[in-house]
């Protein structure tokens, strides 16, 4: 399931912190949310014992799950905070679970994608979702097999796929929208504006826009330069040898220190 860093014990606070699509279990940013004064859960969402090899279908109980374990230890406020892939799957489980408190999405989607290497059947072609409730798969965006690869610095940038990927199937794009004006909690989204892996400042914009024509407030951090990788205080990430993330080490620090500021508030229950 992860591993759960321990804050006071008088911690009433719990976070889920999930990673992307690299399959990290993000201890070390766990960590940071100890240090702050809250309970928090590095969980292992996929490819671990029994779980999906690949981000396919990935059961949105898990992230329920995750919730209720946290208030067996006497939370009584959850926050979820996601990185990329796991910004989408952190905005989903607010959306469905009314006992999350606040979800903090960095570099998020506005909309679900297909999947991201193979399922439980160990099969990752034709495109599946990314998720499924109840055993029945969410509604997704496909990608365009044809899309020609751009590069930035040597490395894959997927930004343009992504941004052709909604007009080319504007249709699916709508169907399977995030309806982020359903959360109960608190959003904050987090997004640079030089992410060359996807255009999460566009999708954060698009989520701002969805629930202010919803009645819903959605706070976005944003920086310009700034890009895929979001440093939050202390944190030494390293930079992908695999894909453009775009920004630098001082954007991407930037970013993560005036999200820092807007997060602290949110572990006080």
């Amino acid at each position: 399931m992860g591993e759960l860093v321990a804050g006071p014990d008088t911690a009433t606070t719990g976070v889920v912190v999930l990673g992307g699509s690299s399959g990290r279990v993000d201890v070390d940013r766990a960590k940071l949310f100890a240090e702050a004064g809250a309970k928090a859960l590095a969980l292992q969402w996929f490819g671990g014992y029994g779980q999906s090899p690949g981000i396919c279908e990935i059961p949105l109980e898990t992230f329920s799950e995750a919730t209720e374990y946290l208030i067996s230890t006497g939370c009584q406020r959850i926050v979820f905070v996601g990185t990329s892939k796991g910004a989408e799957a952190a905005l989903l489980a607010a959306v469905l679970d009314s006992r999350v408190s606040a979800v903090v999405a960095v570099s998020p989607p506005s909309v679900v994608w297909g999947n991201i290497g193979p399922g439980t059947d160990g099969i990752a072609w034709p495109e599946r979702s990314s998720w499924c409730l109840n055993g029945v798969p969410l509604d997704f965006v496909p990608a365009d097999p044809a899309w020609e690869p751009e590069y930035r610095d040597g490395l894959i940038s997927y930004r343009g796929l992504f941004e052709h990927c909604l007009i080319r199937f504007e249709k699916a794009a709508r169907r399977a929208q995030i309806p982020i004006e359903r959360a109960s909690a608190e959003v904050v989204l987090v997004a640079g504006g030089d992410d060359a892996l996807w255009p999460s400042d566009r999708f954060a914009q698009q989520l701002v826009r969805r629930g202010k024509e919803n009645g819903k407030s959605v706070s976005l951090v944003y920086d310009a330069d700034a890009g895929h990788r979001i440093l939050f205080p202390g944190e030494r990430t390293p930079r992908s040898e695999l894909h453009a993330h775009g920004g630098g080490d001082d954007a991407d620090a930037r970013l993560g220190h005036a999200a820092w500021q807007k997060i602290l508030p949110l572990l006080q229950a």
